[in-house]
């Protein structure tokens, strides 16, 4: 008899949408049963984790991207039962320097939530590889995320604490995937999570800045595939 895979659900960075996950979810085919959810509702990670929980499937593997990482990692600590296998992508364990919060402070004060327009084109820019940093069409994407997630996202997003999230007590297999031209997330960062969580593995992908979702999706469904395959049942 068959084995039902088990399905996967996905989280999205920082004013993200599901939509971040289009095509890898598209190039992952008949592999699982997936869903894709957003950093919602909350206004801490504890409450973000237990939205999560409460909308996926009895028992799951959690995909998450950048501050997604921070949450599928909550979502384990607290649901221990329930997270089959985590993959963090393009995430930390590090929290914001307070230069960082900061300047998150001040954008956030900058904007008004009736003429909010998602997220500024140059900062967008910055998380891309080099060679699509002028890519207007893959900007506009991004941006149009925050826009529909609206000013109230950013402001909770923008304020949730990433402190006091498990990383050397989980116990779920755990594979952590990189961006080797990351400029947001180092990898020495990404090899510091590695490191904390109990026998993670660490995979790098080029050619790609912070939003590999959307730079080398062909690229991050192989690896999660082929990572699932060589796990077996789960």
């Amino acid at each position: 008899m068959t084995q039902t895979p088990i399905p996967l659900v996905f989280l999205p960075g920082f004013m993200l949408d599901e939509s971040l996950w289009d095509e890898v979810v598209e190039r992952l085919g008949p592999h699982a049963p997936t869903v894709c959810l957003r950093l919602e509702p909350g206004a801490s990670t504890e409450e973000i984790a237990d939205g999560i929980a409460n909308a996926a499937p009895p028992r799951f593997v959690l995909v998450g991207f950048s501050l997604g990482g921070y949450l599928a990692r909550k979502v384990a600590e607290r649901h221990p039962q329930r997270v089959a296998a985590l993959v963090l992508v393009a995430t930390s364990l590090r929290v914001d320097s307070a230069a960082r919060e900061k300047s998150k402070r001040d954008a956030v004060t900058s904007m008004r939530a009736d003429s909010f327009r998602g997220l500024g084109s140059g900062s967008i820019a910055k998380s891309l590889h080099p060679s699509r940093r002028d890519d207007k069409a893959l900007i506009a994407r991004i941006k149009r995320m925050g826009e529909r997630l609206g000013y109230a996202a950013l402001v909770t997003q923008t304020q949730l604490r990433r402190d006091q999230i498990a990383a050397s007590t989980l116990r779920c297999p755990t594979l952590v995937i990189a961006a080797a031209d990351d400029a947001l997330r180092s990898a020495e960062e990404t090899q510091e999570l590695a490191e904390a969580i109990p026998n993670a593995s660490l995979r790098v992908i080029g050619n790609s800045g912070h939003m590999l979702p959307l730079e080398q999706p062909g690229a991050l469904a192989d690896m999660i595939k082929q990572w699932l395959a060589a796990l077996g049942p789960l």
